[in-house]
């Protein structure tokens, strides 16, 4: 008998393997003396701009004769990679010394964009037998002096490749420019030519299964190791000192609450209750906006699945340096698999607080975080064609995209929800609620939701501060980030910092007599991500060299996806931690 389970994990598979994730195609060749290896342009952009890339050849490279596109996985075309045959021959150990592959007259109007080029610093990528080259295309003498017009620029035209082998197997490629065999581009005037490239053999020891090692090796460095661990240690050490001082807080306070509620039963009767347990008949009266409320959990409990299945994967090793678009497709495909659980989380949910339009509420789960997603995306790739850059997608890949949206994401949240629905389950409310709402006393200003929030968001944002730096660095710049079980260490810190304040200032707002926990427990929680935001602006304008309205509008955009992602996310973790505690503080008395 075929399980639900059964076919959501051969769903799974098919699509991993369709997208590519599962690279079925990733180097694993072998060669004989003389043998055509793969080599693959990629793109050309500006250093400091990681999302405004370019095609190789829409610089005014010399095209060679049969120029083919590689066909490229769906993360591949998601990572703005456009691969195309490059213009060298690089045959295994066949040595080169000078070999003149092209030889041209540039226009001055070819000049002057690849001058511009030089002066954005643009890069190079390429790719042989699935190993990684980069290098810059040119360079900018300034020699002191500090008028941009008395700069020289200059474009390389002779490429250096050492390629290490091992038996009949690539191990290594290095790629460098000659400093002295240079174009100058500095004047508007047609120029020639030659550009030329030699290639060294050199054999090694290092077994093809480590090929990739010196890659992760560069995020694993001692002295990155040592941030790194002083992060950890710190966040621990923070954390410690935070639940420890909370949790003794709390439990003499409430300890101090439970012995006070039950002499003032044996007391008189007719004894006025103060504090939180005044509030037993409206502390589990149904929040405003049930459906918005039970819509944000599904997705953040969506989100929060998302996050730990990605851990799983790099943990395991799928995500390894240059595995070109694996992280891409497994957002795509694992998001689109876990659109059951957001279905049947705010399903079910929004009928155990008595709401009708089950309906509704679906649609809004499903559209909560695909919504701004799609029209930021909108947005954005409408910038990227506008710039010809290659973040553009193609009109099949956005096809692609709408097909696993429609056949595999909508079927599975309906069913998720038809399933939650279904479930039938009750709230579980240890104590009744009263037919009319009690007023809430005037509170002072620093207890308002604003406020509130400031002091929730600011200590799990201090716990994962350091990290933050080399994410981003990562995400938005050419670091490698490898270390996926420090991050995970402070994704768990993360976790427990974000529960721990919610709960405290939950247990602050009950004692305060107001009653309006849920969505303040939620925002609380969430609040993180807003702090997360705000550090993009420090990154960008203090960290990092990005500029341009392309870049400056990608950087933004999806960095607001994402901290809204966060939001969600924890804002989930905060309500869930919330609830269990104040079940709990109202299982412990005895009300009327």
């Amino acid at each position: 008998m075929v399980t639900p389970t059964t076919l959501l994990l051969l769903l799974g598979a098919l699509l991993f393997s369709a997208a590519g994730i599962v690279r079925s195609d990733a180097s694993d060749h072998r060669y004989k003396e003389g043998d055509s290896v793969p080599l693959y342009a990629n793109k050309v952009g500006p250093f400091h701009n990681p999302s405004e890339t370019y095609r190789y050849f829409d610089l005014p490279f010399c095209v060679p004769e049969g120029v083919k596109d590689k066909k490229e996985a769906l993360g591949e075309v998601l990572n703005g990679d456009r691969l195309v045959s490059a213009p060298y021959k690089l045959n295994f150990r066949d040595e080169k010394d000078s070999e003149t592959y092209c030889k041209k007259k540039l226009s001055r109007e070819e000049v002057e964009q690849f001058r511009r080029a030089v002066e954005k610093d643009y890069y190079f990528q390429m790719y042989y037998d699935d190993l990684p080259i980069w290098g810059f295309i040119g360079k900018v003498e300034k020699e002191g002096k500090s008028d941009p017009t008395e700069f020289k620029y200059f474009l390389y035209k002779h490429i250096q490749f050492e390629i290490l082998y091992n038996g009949d197997r690539v191990i290594e490629i290095n790629a460098r420019m000659d400093p002295h065999s240079l174009v100058d581009l500095t004047e508007d005037k047609e120029v020639d030519a030659e550009f030329t490239y030699t290639v060294k053999w050199k054999e090694t020891e290092t077994p093809f299964e480590k090929r990739m090692d010196k890659y992760a090796m560069s995020s694993s460095l001692p002295h990155h190791l040592e941030i790194h661990w002083f992060s950890i240690i710190n966040s621990c050490v923070t954390v410690l000192l935070l639940t420890g001082f909370l949790a003794t807080i709390l439990m003499r306070v409430l300890k101090n609450d439970f012995m006070k509620y039950a002499q003032d039963e044996e007391a008189a009767d007719d004894q006025e209750e103060t504090g939180w347990k005044y509030i037993h008949g409206d502390v589990f009266r149904f929040p405003k906006n049930k459906s918005l409320f039970a819509a944000s959990l599904g997705s953040g409990t969506q989100l929060f699945t998302l996050t730990i299945f990605i851990f799983m994967l790099s943990l395991v090793g799928v995500f390894y340096p240059y595995n070109r678009g694996a992280l891409f497709t497994a957002l795509v495909v694992i998001y689109a698999l876990t659109s059951g659980i957001a279905g049947y989380t705010a399903s079910s949910f929004y009928c155990q607080l008595e709401g009708k339009n089950w309906v509704r509420n679906l649609l809004l789960t499903g559209g909560l975080f695909c919504g701004p997603l799609f029209l930021t995306f909108c947005f954005l790739n409408t910038v990227a064609i506008a710039y010809s850059a290659t973040a553009a997608l193609p009109f099949g890949t956005i096809v692609v995209i709408v097909l696993i949206w429609t056949l595999v994401t909508s079927p599975l949240l309906v069913l998720g929800g038809i399933a939650g629905k279904n479930s039938k389950a009750e709230f579980q409310a240890p104590v009744r609620t009263t037919k009319y709402p009690r007023e809430i006393p005037p509170l002072p200003w620093y207890r308002s939701a604003i406020p509130q929030m400031a002091m929730a968001g600011f200590l799990p944002f201090s716990a994962i501060y350091i990290e933050l730096y080399y994410i981003f660095a990562s995400v938005w710049g050419h670091r490698i980030y490898t270390i996926y079980s420090i991050l995970f260490i402070v994704f768990i810190i993360l976790l427990i910092v974000t529960a721990f304040i919610t709960v405290a200032l939950t247990y602050f707002q009950l004692a305060a007599e107001d009653h309006e926990w849920w969505w303040r427990s939620f925002l609380c929680g969430g609040s993180t991500g807003l702090f997360i935001y705000a550090y993009c602006l420090y990154y960008y304008y203090a960290r990092s060299d990005m500029s341009g309205f392309m870049q400056t509008s990608f950087f933004f955009g999806y960095m607001a996806c994402i901290c809204y992602g966060f939001f969600l996310m924890l804002g989930t973790v905060g309500f869930r931690a919330a609830l269990l505690f104040v079940r709990h503080i109202y299982r412990s008395i005895k009300c009327e």
